[in-house]
């Protein structure tokens, strides 16, 4: 199952509310050794809902979110302090959506909003 997440283009990010209602969201990801990851807003909804409730659900889906594939179980933390693995994350982004990432990362820098990102580990529970 991995194999087809890594031919996807987008996954959908399934965090928890504090009710227990789940919230989608069509995220770009790459593969680093043993994890998936991906960049946000670090003061996005998304990543206080992850800090209460590490865990997910990824599934393959289209730019709008529409699933592709299956839901697979996993947990995410945001990565923090550690600028190899932040490093890795963003090569491996890098390499996936070459130019478009390099231009969303110019043009957010500009705005001031590379400043605000921050990356999420995710660990797929069936493994990887």
């Amino acid at each position: 199952m991995a194999d087809t997440l890594d031919a996807a283009k987008y996954i959908n990010l399934r965090s928890y509310k504090k009710n227990g209602d789940a919230v989608d969201t069509p995220v770009w990801f790459a593969r680093t050794a043993d994890k998936l990851v991906v960049f946000t807003n670090g003061t996005s909804y998304k990543v206080k809902r992850i800090r209460r409730n590490p865990r997910v659900q990824v599934a393959r889906c289209d730019v709008r979110g529409k699933l592709l594939g299956p839901w697979q179980d996993a947990t995410c933390r945001p990565v923090e302090r550690e600028p190899e693995r932040i490093s890795a994350a963003y090569g491996a982004l890098n390499a996936k959506y070459g130019l478009l990432m390099r231009v969303g990362t110019f043009f957010a820098t500009l705005v001031g909003r590379a400043r605000q990102r921050l990356i999420l580990e995710i660990t797929l529970s069936e493994g990887v």
